[in-house]
């Protein structure tokens, strides 16, 4: 077997294009992805097929056609712009005599890279050693540990089981600390409910301007940059609207085609910010060319967070990349703010963000006296776990009163629990 190279600085790009939409992959994110990185491109190698091959992904044809680049760049890595299966980087790696990374790897990579704060690094070597187990293979025999005893001798534990075995204990120890990490972010989500200060989350395509905005509305000088996965870590800040009083905003990470589920899953902790927020700010990249397919991605992510049913805000950056578009805030049949144009690079339309911010949220809580017969305790148990009850007293027939303030999506939440006559529990004047 070949040396696998501890560097990938050199590569060769490998970009398919296939039929089926679902399979299709956008060579100019590759190109960025590659750049964010830190890899050089040295060449690309194109073709089109109407499904991967089952052993090689690309024909053999394709697959001696990337062998020759290879050879003449001298490339180190050879980087696909497909999710490859284990079995296909092997045979590829044999004939290409180099390593071979398909795009969730260079994405992990890329992550690994960013991550700087303890639950960031603790997230991404899960995902890493998540994908990585399905890509162990048979190494060092000499390694194999004898067993004692009658009829029990000869090949014990061999390397790759090893490794199996030490994978599955890292594992299982990075999730009971992330667990850790987990309880202590609900703690300070609760802390933040009980003081009724609502949590406004910024979601997005990667690269669409989410940080410049953050740093621009909360005056803060978080990392920002025109690549992807600049932001990784979550950041929170506290936000004063006049209308609202205090909000916290929170900046996560951005989402891209065909996101890793190993990282979705790994970084649930962290998204949590988002499908627990008041209010999702969706900032889009209005100079995209991408741009339905990009707002189209984002959805099927939070729908796959379970973030899907928290009210959003569309927020169009970038407007001074193209000519004829101002500011402004666009409004549904209601004068419900459902879009605002802005630019976070000029702070154009900022100030109209804040406003529609502010009339959004104004509207987004509840705040009634519940009539609670004995048999609804749990209701009673959630409202106060939810640390929306300002007020508790009885009426002469033994029912609960409750004076609540709780976000409308917490509200329906519980309608969706205990049933839709919970509504007509509200006390009317």
């Amino acid at each position: 077997m070949f040396d696998r190279y501890k560097s990938g600085e050199q590569a060769v790009l490998v970009h398919i294009d296939f039929p089926k939409e679902g399979d299709r992959e956008d060579l100019h994110e590759l190109e960025l992805l590659v750049s964010s990185a830190g890899v050089s491109s040295l060449a690309v190698v194109q073709g089109s097929r109407q499904a991967p091959h089952p052993k090689l992904f690309v024909g053999t044809g394709k697959a001696e056609e990337i062998a020759e680049t290879v050879k003449i760049h001298n490339a180190d890595v050879v980087i696909f712009n497909h999710q490859l299966r284990p079995s296909q980087e092997r045979n590829l790696e044999r004939i290409l005599q180099c390593r071979v990374l398909d795009r969730t790897t260079l994405i992990l990579d890329i992550f690994a890279q960013r991550a700087r704060t303890h639950e960031g690094k603790l997230q991404v070597e899960l995902a890493q050693l998540r994908h990585m187990s399905t890509r162990l293979i048979r190494g060092w025999t000499h390694l194999e540990r004898q067993k004692g005893g009658v009829g029990l001798r000869g090949p014990g534990e061999t390397q790759l089981e090893t490794d199996r075995r030490l994978l599955r204990a890292r594992l299982q120890n990075i999730r009971a600390r992330l667990d850790k990490v987990a309880v202590q972010r609900e703690q300070g989500r609760r802390a933040r409910s009980r003081n009724e200060i609502p949590t406004v989350s910024l979601v997005g395509y990667t690269n669409a301007g989410k940080s410049t905005l953050f740093n621009r509305i909360t005056n803060s000088d978080i990392y920002a940059a025109d690549q992807l996965f600049a932001t990784l870590d979550p950041t929170l800040r506290k936000l004063e609207l006049g209308d609202v009083g205090p909000v916290i905003l929170a900046d996560t990470v951005g989402f891209i085609r065909h996101l890793p589920h190993d990282l979705v899953a790994a970084f649930k902790a962290t998204l949590t910010e988002t499908r627990e927020a008041d209010l999702q700010l969706h900032v889009i990249d209005v100079a995209d060319a991408r741009l339905k397919e990009n707002i189209e991605q984002v959805q099927s992510v939070l729908k796959e967070i379970e973030a899907d049913e928290v009210p959003q805000l569309l927020v169009y950056n970038k407007i001074d990349a193209l000519d004829d578009i101002t500011a402004r805030i666009d409004r549904d049949d209601e004068g419900q703010p459902i879009r605002v144009w802005l630019s976070a690079q000029t702070g154009e339309g900022c100030e109209l963000l804040s406003e529609a911010i502010s009339e959004l949220l104004a509207k987004q809580m509840l705040s009634e006296t519940l009539l609670l017969a004995p048999q609804y305790g749990r209701l009673r148990s959630s409202l106060f776990s939810l640390s929306a009850v300002s007020d508790e007293r009885f009426d002469e027939q033994g029912n609960w009163l409750l004076d609540v303030r709780l976000p409308v999506v917490e509200w329906n939440r519980l309608i969706k629990e205990f049933g839709p006559e919970i509504a007509g529990f509200i006390v009317c004047d």
